[in-house]
């Protein structure tokens, strides 16, 4: 994710800890989605696309923090 930001994420990962929430729980959706999908853990169509919102929302606030943080 946001390859062209991949110094400034590591950075805010140790220093901003409203960013590393949002990175984790990030991540953690994306394996929760990937493993729905892959049929390991039970899920219906709903509730992946519940998660899938969730997390395009998160991309959306770390792509926020991330080109302010570029721009200064």
């Amino acid at each position: 994710m946001f390859p062209e930001f991949r110094d400034q994420i590591s950075i805010l990962k140790t220093q901003d800890a409203h960013f590393a929430r949002l990175f984790t729980r990030h991540n953690e959706l994306d394996h929760e989605i990937k493993n729905m999908e892959a049929g390991t853990v039970p899920a219906d169509g709903t509730a992946i696309e519940i998660l899938k919102k969730e997390k395009l929302l998160l991309k959306d606030q770390l792509y926020v923090i991330l080109r302010k943080v570029s721009a200064s």
